[in-house]
């Protein structure tokens, strides 16, 4: 039997997405950095007043519909 079949699916979707979140953030910045070749054009293109909101609605958003997509495909879907 699938061990995610046995999981509740919303503690199985935060899971997913709590990893997705993790690792989007980490590329996303660290892309950032090579592509601006400094923490401080990062941290300005980024983090700056405004643009910070944007970046953690974006990441929030995409993490939410990965963790439920995937959750719903381990839990219903696959075999």
């Amino acid at each position: 039997m699938n061990k995610y079949k046995a999981q509740p699916f919303f503690s199985l979707a935060l899971r997913f997405a709590l990893i997705f979140m993790l690792l989007v953030s980490v590329f996303e910045i660290g892309f950032s950095v090579l592509k601006n070749l400094s923490f401080s054009m990062m941290f300005e293109h980024i983090f700056s007043e405004g643009k910070w909101q944007y970046f953690l609605k974006r990441i929030l958003v995409m993490s939410a519909l990965y963790g439920v997509f995937m959750a719903g495909y381990y839990k219903f879907i696959k075999k």
